[in-house]
């Protein structure tokens, strides 16, 4: 089947795209239109957290598009309550919103927390709205989310920002300290920056930060649409370092594929009135009997466990390729991991790789020198080692030039 007989130019333009079209998956592999396979490291961006089209998605869908799609927000339905039941049962939170990607989930958070200082006003009476976030850090694609992004360049690139996002450094906590004002409402934030080369928080500065904001009585927010739903190794990236936020938003993992995210939120801080917030599609049956049946075989008894396992069996495996070829070693989570390449090649190792024959290999190159690796949850051994050998070829290939 030739590329050619696909009009691409339909669809508009927002990335560069190698010229091939996915038609079919399954765990690890994706197959294109002219049947070469893929060992897909990216899974749509650590969304895939049980792999392509794993069989509990497929029938959650298969049983729920039978009986109920959407009735509106405007009523409850039977799956999205189980989710959130199954959430606020796993975690620290008991008021749940579902929403349809992590970007809408974090701009819910944003408003929450300003409501909240709206409420809970200053000495002098006023608002508290600012909302410290991260340098480098990455909350989505809206203007309030990109305005909280400390991504290069977004402060320009749909000018003017929305204010009242002061940056921190990640692991800084006297950087946080001196930009609380009395206007200064939160503090959000990645516990594992992904967007910026999967740099993680520390325990002990997560564990500062929430002492601070305890302190000064402001609010812990939580990024967790790549970090959370069992990613690092635990059900949620804030249970790595026992402490307690009072907002998490979830996404990508909670989908395993579908649209579909979430803001949580403590009881005294659930202060949404009526018409405050919606949606079109929030907490519609058929993503969240999807969301339910991801959750319930991430809780399934062991499987948290494999997750650290394989990540550290992954982390071994980076290193010694990294010693093997001279590269600055690796960091991360569990299975959210990068390799430090020590120079710009990312993305001609990601070029490479997908060239490869008869099988390809999809990587991610967030920064020019390092590699991120978001693989399912359940990828197996054999699978690591499949990448690493397929890596090492395109690394050596590169070297002999």
């Amino acid at each position: 089947m030739e590329f050619s007989r696909f009009n691409v130019d339909t669809l508009m333009q927002i990335t560069n795209r190698p010229s091939l079209v996915f038609t079919e998956g399954r765990g690890m592999w994706l197959t294109d239109h002219r049947g070469k396979r893929y060992l897909d490291y990216l899974q749509g961006w650590a969304v895939n957290c049980l792999g392509h089209s794993p069989q509990c998605i497929v029938d959650a869908a298969t049983e729920q598009v039978k009986k109920l799609i959407n009735p509106s927000p405007a009523f409850y339905n039977a799956p999205s309550i189980e989710l959130a039941t199954l959430l606020t049962d796993n975690s620290c939170f008991d008021r749940v919103f579902f929403a349809n990607s992590g970007a809408e989930a974090n701009e819910g958070a944003i408003k929450l927390a300003r409501k909240y200082g709206k409420v809970n006003k200053n000495a002098a009476g006023e608002n508290r709205y600012e909302i410290i976030t991260f340098n480098h850090g990455f909350h989505g694609r809206t203007l309030a989310t990109m305005s909280a992004s400390g991504k290069a360049g977004w402060d320009t690139m749909f000018a003017p920002q929305v204010p009242g996002f002061p940056k921190a450094e990640l692991n800084d906590i006297a950087s946080v300290e001196k930009l609380i004002t009395d206007k200064t409402v939160a503090v959000m934030l990645e516990p594992v920056q992904g967007e910026s080369g999967v740099i993680p928080a520390t325990r002990e500065f997560m564990q500062a930060l929430r002492t601070l904001t305890r302190e000064r009585k402001l609010l812990l927010i939580v990024d967790e649409v790549q970090a959370g739903m069992g990613r690092t190794g635990e059900l949620f990236a804030y249970q790595l370092s026992g402490i307690e936020p009072d907002i998490m938003t979830l996404g990508k993992g909670i989908g395993g594929g579908v649209p579909l995210a979430a803001l949580l939120a403590k009881q005294e801080v659930s202060l949404f009135e009526a018409g405050e917030q919606g949606g079109t599609y929030n907490g519609n049956p058929l993503t969240t009997a999807i969301g339910a049946a991801i959750l319930k075989e991430l809780l399934k008894p062991g499987f948290l466990q494999s997750v650290k396992d394989q990540g550290a069996y992954l982390r071994q495996q980076l290193l010694q390729l990294s010693e093997k070829h001279g590269l600055d070693g690796e960091r991360g989570e569990g299975l959210l991991r990068a390799l430090k390449l020590g120079r710009d090649i990312g993305p001609k190792i990601v070029e490479i790789a997908r060239d490869l024959e008869p099988a390809g290999l999809l990587l991610n190159s967030p920064r020019p020198d390092l590699l991120r690796f978001m693989p399912a949850l359940n990828v197996t051994k054999e699978e690591i080692d499949q990448m690493i050998s397929m890596l090492s070829g395109v690394i050596a290939q590169i070297d002999k030039v």
